[in-house]
């Protein structure tokens, strides 16, 4: 019986780590500013997970388990050269107006640059945090950096990104606020 349900975990663990691709894309490319590396690592991460999926005994710490490895990978890469600058927007969804989608391309490629230009730490952090949802007690272990150090990364690169956006952007008032929490 040990063996049939060993099997089904199995069987589950590389269905959910197969379908996690988006969601490790999107952190993968806030870490990395560029498409072909976020995708690289994404792919990497997923290869790594699906062999040894085996590995992982609880299927509720799967998210955080692959944000590690995704974690992994991209410090090996980091080790092996610098990271390319280059950032290019996403293509974006239709919209009512010409006006209206090159204002919101405006401002996706703004954010991702004020994002591109924190600290690797502070860019690990926030993407999962304010990305992905995690808790801080999770992207603790992804990183495997105390909880406080989370926290005051997380408070750092915030406060970084909202002085950044207000220099690109000084004509909004400073009032309003620049940046909200993703979902």
């Amino acid at each position: 019986m040990k063996i049939v349900s060993r099997i089904c975990t199995t069987l589950a663990v590389r269905e959910r780590v197969g379908g996690s691709r988006g969601r490790l894309y999107k952190v993968a490319l806030a870490w990395t500013g560029d498409r072909m590396l976020a995708d690289d690592l994404v792919q990497e991460a997923i290869a790594i997970g699906l062999s040894k999926g085996h590995q992982l005994r609880d299927l509720e710490k799967l998210y955080p388990w692959l944000y590690s490895i995704l974690n992994n990978c991209w410090r090996r890469h980091l080790r092996s050269q610098q990271p390319d600058s280059g950032c290019e927007p996403d293509s974006l969804a239709c919209e009512t107006t010409l006006e209206q989608q090159v204002e919101r391309q405006r401002i996706v490629q703004d954010v991702r640059q004020a994002v591109f230009r924190l600290p690797v730490g502070q860019r690990e952090v926030i993407s999962l945090v304010d990305l992905e949802g995690f808790s801080y007690a999770d992207v603790a272990e992804i990183l495997e950096i105390p909880i406080g150090t989370v926290m005051s990364r997380l408070n750092r690169a915030r406060k970084a990104l909202q002085q950044t956006l207000r220099r690109m952007n000084p004509e909004v008032e400073p009032d309003v606020a620049l940046l909200r929490r993703v979902r």
